[in-house]
């Protein structure tokens, strides 16, 4: 069993291959982008009329005599292009917002989905807090950089060498005085995009660690107010939160160095333009006019520079949350289907173990050579001490998890054989730690299948003895379930659970000690359910209590991971063996 450390693993991918798996989300809203990028477009050339007219309106100024319909013409033209670029502005804004929310919504859900479809063993080693950052945080990171990077990028591009070609046709000279601080802006950027990177990185890892932390915490917080664990608790979570404090720091002056270097290059080149443009003016070389049109686009070739190094803030954090994505993403379940594998039509339930050896971790063997037969419909009860094996046989039947020896079979076919989904649908499985979802109790008993009538579930209800308690609520089948079950007691919850497997006409039910934590009323209840459906399917099942396994048709007795005896609850009395003395035990301490 691999043991996933959030804190070891680092998953890195390059630049290039990042940006083309981006890409490929946004290939089918390409449409979308064409025409954004064509409002973009109008809206910059738009834009850059703006200083030209602003200049020339002063050359006009600046005339001993003014042409009045000329500057009216001109003022007019540069309102004009004002409001014309702001509609093309908002309009490819409120396209690229819809168009990035439905990437997002598609990776979300393909995320999701991954991890629906994933091995049972990566689940239970993950931290599930570091699994809703992927889902949740890291997916808005992406958000920000298909809406305020990818496109704007081109927009802020598209305007660079707009200025610095309008920059040329009002004067060469100046331009290339302009065009000497361009080194150090691409020195400084790459700098920059060397240490942010990094940054970001560690600002995703430890915002996880904290989300996995308060995940875990607060589900358990019962537990640490009943042994007093507060202030060690809030010790570890300081611990964690502060780190995450100090990458942000980091991240920040990382950041807050570079934008401040932008800006003394851009003053830079400012002061370079009015001492040179302003000789040209004094000798006659050049208009005010001109000087000023020049300053405008000065401080608009800036202005997307400036961007740039904000966009390239958010694409350096989206880069580091794709990585995190793509390494959930890119991580293959260990038990898939094979290729020929077959899908069943109805399950009969026969089960059989043929020589079965398994292990979590490399020869360390839970199961070995582990042998033995079920009958369709034929209930098996699995008995020993902690340790034995039973409930890892019962995972092995779902295919959690594949043996490494032997064969398992149902109905004859090897499990490998048949599609897990084909598998798992005539399972039914009832655990002692039984999980309900927020919603009703229709909901939870249904798992919001419409093809359950309310008839059918009611009856399943009554099948087991869930009908008692439910009748008596004031919503009854409608009764609000609060997060995990824990407005119903333990018993109620199991019944419930017995409730939700019958309803769904399973033809293998599995019960993993179910009965351990329910009280002796509910436990009747409960005895009363199992008669009822062992008549159903195959039943097996894990119990301490050796009372509620007493009228099973064969038990089975492990012990580290090998059957030691099986037979019926009287042919092993008879046998005073291991159950025997398991028997013995469990009813003088009940005396």
């Amino acid at each position: 069993m691999k043991n996933i450390d959030e804190e070891k693993r680092q998953y890195t991918m390059k630049d290039g291959d990042i940006i083309k798996r981006l890409l490929a989300y946004a290939k089918p809203y390409i449409l979308q982008f064409i025409i954004i990028s064509i409002l973009m477009t109008v809206s910059v050339v738009l834009g850059l009329l703006g200083p030209y007219l602003i200049g020339r309106s002063m050359d006009i100024i600046n005339q001993s005599d003014i042409d009045l319909h000329d500057l009216n013409l001109t003022l007019s033209f540069f309102g004009l292009s004002i409001v014309l670029s702001s509609v093309f502005n908002y309009a490819q804004t409120i396209m690229l917002q819809r168009t990035g929310q439905s990437i997002i919504y598609n990776i979300r859900e393909e995320i999701f989905t991954h991890l629906e479809y994933h091995d049972i063993n990566y689940l239970h080693n993950t931290p599930i807090g570091a699994l809703v950052t992927r889902v949740t945080n890291d997916t808005n990171t992406l958000n920000e950089m298909y809406t305020s990077v990818i496109v704007s990028v081109f927009k802020n591009i598209l305007m660079i060498f707009g200025i610095i070609i309008a920059m040329f046709l009002l004067n060469v000279q100046l331009t290339l005085f302009v065009l000497t601080v361009i080194p150090f802006i691409i020195l400084f950027s790459f700098i920059f995009r060397r240490f942010s990177r990094k940054a970001y990185r560690q600002v995703r890892a430890n915002l996880s660690k904290v989300n996995a932390f308060l995940a875990e915490h607060l589900s358990g917080m019962k537990i640490i107010q009943i042994f007093n664990q507060e202030d060690l608790k809030f010790k570890e979570f300081d611990r964690r939160n502060t780190r995450l404090k100090k990458s942000y720091y980091k991240q920040i002056l990382i950041f807050g160095i570079y934008r401040p270097t932008m800006y003394f290059l851009y003053m830079a080149a400012t002061v370079i333009v009015y001492f040179n443009g302003g000789l040209s003016v004094i000798e006659g070389v050049m208009t005010i006019g001109i000087l000023i049109s020049f300053q405008h686009y000065l401080g608009r070739f800036f202005e997307p520079i400036q961007q740039l190094a904000e966009q390239f803030n958010i694409l350096q954090s989206a880069f580091a949350s794709s990585e995190r994505i793509f390494g959930i993403l890119d991580s293959n379940p260990e038990i898939n289907d094979i290729e020929d594998a077959v899908e069943f039509s109805d399950m009969k339930g026969e089960i059989e173990f043929r020589n079965v050896w398994f292990a979590y971790i490399e020869n360390q063997w839970i199961l070995k050579d582990v042998s033995f037969k079920v009958a369709a419909k034929e209930s098996v009860a699995f008995v020993g001490a902690t340790g034995a094996g039973k409930t890892t046989i019962l995972a092995l039947i779902t295919r959690n998890y594949d043996i490494q020896k032997g064969q398992i079979l149902i109905d004859g076919v090897d499990i490998r054989n048949i599609k897990k989904q084909s598998l798992r649908q005539y399972i039914g499985q009832m655990l002692q730690d039984v999980f309900m979802f927020s919603g009703t109790i229709e909901s939870n008993i249904k798992l919001r299948n419409d093809d359950i009538s309310d008839e059918k579930m009611i009856q399943a209800c009554k099948y087991v003895n869930a009908n008692h308690f439910i009748e008596k609520l004031e919503n009854q089948y409608n009764e609000r379930v609060r997060e995990r079950g824990n407005n119903f007691s333990t018993g109620q919850r199991q019944l419930l659970s017995f409730a939700r497997t019958i309803v769904h006409d399973p033809k293998v039910m599995i019960l993993d000690e179910a009965t351990s934590n329910i009280d002796t009323e509910t436990e009747q209840l409960i005895q009363e359910s199992l008669t009822k459906m062992m008549s159903i399917g195959t039943m097996l099942i894990v119990a301490h209590r050796l009372s509620t396994i007493q009228h099973v048709d064969k038990i089975i007795v492990l012990s580290k991971g090998e059957i030691i005896e099986q037979g019926s609850h009287q042919e092993l009395l008879k046998n005073k063996k291991h159950y025997y003395s398991l028997y013995r035990l469990q009813y003088q301490n009940k005396d």
